[in-house]
């Protein structure tokens, strides 16, 4: 697969045609901003958000997880690793990367959740001027394994590969899991080595990050096509389940709060109130 064409890109013609904001029946009215350095690959100092192991709530079914989020690139054709989830489990990390420190992988989504396994996906991500819709669907009760991962660009179904085979008949999905180090779980964050200092994290901007824990989800349930782009829904009324979040970085002096209902909140590490901005996928700065 060649460039992933986002088509965001029309998406500010055709709402201009259809009446402005009017275009959207969901607004997202911010986005948080994630700091890193860019010639340093391990991102030493880095901004992001991450949760601990203390109040994290027992899964309402650890075998389903569903992860969303909307993501604009600051760069392309970086040579650093951009996180944009991850978990450490038995001081077992697994994360999930928007580029990697090899050209091979330059600009893709990069999976190394599976242990010592590792995929990059094929479309290559380099606009770094609209928004990117990326939703992983994990349920491994399905008794087919192309089934039990799918991953989807601004709604459009992705090739697993291999990952696919990756996931057992119920294996517990490590992103539905609670962490077992202090910085353990984080988004646009991976407190590699253990080390809060070193974020392998995102350069880029996020907006509407949500968790969905142990509930049937389609990606219609996220996003739909309207006159050919992909616009994001109302979450407000799904189902998030005991470990479910919902981060819409609304309020600058306490970017991680969860408007999921279920104040899983998360902490932030090198994120001021400078670092939300009124840029999104239906507003922009």
């Amino acid at each position: 697969m060649g460039v992933f064409q986002n088509n965001l890109l029309a998406g500010a013609a055709a709402a201009a045609s259809a009446g402005g904001a009017g275009f959207y029946s969901h607004q997202i009215e911010q986005s948080v901003r994630l700091p890193r350095s860019t010639t340093d690959n391990l991102g030493a100092n880095g901004g992001g958000l991450y949760r601990n192991s203390s109040g994290f709530p027992t899964p309402t079914d650890s075998k389903k997880f569903t992860f969303s989020t909307w993501v604009k690139k600051s760069g392309a054709n970086l040579n650093i690793r951009q996180c944009l989830i991850s978990n450490i489990v038995s001081s077992q990390g697994r994360a999930i990367y928007l580029d990697y420190n090899n050209s091979s992988y330059y600009d893709k989504v990069y999976s190394e959740e599976f242990g010592t396994g590792t995929y990059s996906y094929d479309a290559v991500l380099r606009d770094v001027s609209g928004w990117y819709h990326l939703v992983f669907i994990w349920d491994t009760t399905q008794s087919s394994a192309v089934d039990r991962q799918k991953f989807y660009i601004n709604g459009t179904q992705q090739d697993v590969g291999s990952t696919r085979s990756n996931w057992s008949l119920n294996d517990t999905v490590h992103y539905n899991t609670a962490p077992s180090h202090n910085y353990g779980y984080g988004i646009g964050y991976y407190s590699y080595l253990h080390t809060e200092g070193y974020s392998y994290g995102l350069y880029g901007y996020l907006a509407e990050t949500i968790g969905i824990d142990g509930q049937d989800v389609s990606i219609s349930d996220l996003g739909e096509t309207k006159n050919g782009v992909w616009i994001p829904k109302d979450p407000s009324g799904l189902t998030f389940g005991n470990n479910g979040y919902h981060l819409k970085y609304e309020n600058a002096s306490d970017l991680g709060n969860d408007s999921s209902g279920n104040n899983n909140d998360f902490l932030t590490t090198n994120l001021g109130a400078d670092h939300q901005v009124l840029d999104s996928p239906t507003f922009g700065s």
